[in-house]
């Protein structure tokens, strides 16, 4: 089966063409980071009206690239949710019209869903797996027993990992966004040179919480200013902070692999590109003797070949959407579960 998938969650334009759900022929993402630079952060209406204005070029590029045009597709897929409802509806509109011209079966998509199978595109990984899925607006643990069969173990409870690093670095002053700077910075700190909290570390439960450790960072450096981006405190600032995260991702995943009985465990979203956290989840899979998938930068970040694994099982069972499904601003993966119970 040959699909073109369509991403636009949020401030990535993203098309692709993969065959039956795992070789990837062409991915194209353009990016929106130096239209939101100026705002330190993504401004939901420009994000929208920039998806206008990339989508068709963007789909063209993959289709040339796939060498493929609409007559060699059998079917469209589309982030259908959760994101930004005015970026997710640029993507699903076109998917649709797309889908309803050419007279393909169309598909919604969970955003999370794609994440989480990501890997297959490289490797596949049998089921059930842990999965960590971790980037700007998600920090979450599930189980994962299938195509559809999700068990949430532990979710943020305030900011997700992804979004602490974005105010921790501009609170340092970093442009946006400023994550990927904290990490190249974290190499030469000493991660010990201050000691952060980590929150709800012993509490027993897998819930994250990193609002704290944000402030931990603000109440030092109102305590300590520095004197401008060449202070020699920034590398030890950025590698505390960075392993105090870390040191809680990995230590709720550790008790969630206990808590599902998986040997197996995925780590996926933007944050997954921190070199950090794949240092400290490869010591944890050795350590337990798991095995561990982690997919390659661009497969965590934001991209539209991820959807087409999850699509394609999809429309394998028939289980393609009608034509006037909406964008979900929310989605919880659990009421995919509950849907597919129901089925």
């Amino acid at each position: 089966m040959l699909l073109l998938a369509l991403e636009s969650s949020c401030d990535e334009t993203a098309a692709a063409v993969v065959r039956d759900g795992r070789t990837v022929l062409s991915s194209v993402v353009a990016s929106q980071i130096a239209v939101h630079a100026e705002y330190g952060g993504v401004v939901p209406e420009i994000a929208s009206r920039r998806h206008l204005e990339a989508v068709v070029p963007v789909v063209e590029q993959a289709l040339r690239q796939a060498g493929v045009w609409f007559p060699d597709l059998q079917g469209v897929a589309a982030t259908q949710g959760p994101g930004l409802a005015g970026a997710l509806l640029v993507g699903l509109s076109t998917a649709k019209a797309l889908a309803f011209a050419n007279r393909l079966p169309l598909v919604g998509v969970n955003h999370i869903e794609g994440h989480l199978f990501a890997s297959f595109l490289e490797r596949p990984v049998e089921f059930p797996f842990l999965a960590l899925v971790v980037s700007g607006g998600h920090s979450h643990l599930y189980r994962v027993d299938g195509f559809g069969r999700y068990l949430t173990l532990g979710q943020t409870i305030d900011d997700a990992a992804g979004e602490a690093f974005d105010k921790v670095a501009k609170l340092l002053g970093f442009p946006y966004p400023g994550g990927a700077l904290i990490d190249r910075l974290a190499v030469d700190g000493n991660p010990a040179a201050v000691r952060f909290p980590r929150p709800l570390l012993h509490d027993g439960s897998c819930n994250f919480s990193f609002s704290g450790l944000k402030t931990a960072v603000l109440t030092h450096l109102q305590k300590y200013p520095l004197s401008g981006p060449e202070d020699q405190r920034l590398p030890d600032i950025c590698a505390s902070f960075q392993a105090a995260v870390c040191d809680v991702l990995v230590a709720k995943t550790s008790a969630a692999l206990t808590d599902s009985g998986c040997s197996r465990l995925v780590v996926a979203g933007g944050v997954a590109c921190n070199s950090a956290l794949r240092r400290e989840m490869a010591r944890l899979a050795d350590a337990r003797g798991i095995e561990l998938h982690i997919p390659s930068p661009p497969l965590c970040a934001d991209n539209a070949a991820m959807l087409a694994v999850p699509a394609d099982y999809y429309l394998e069972q028939g289980m393609e959407s009608e034509l006037g499904l909406d964008a979900l601003a929310v989605w919880p993966l659990d009421s995919i579960t509950a849907r597919r119970t129901a089925e």
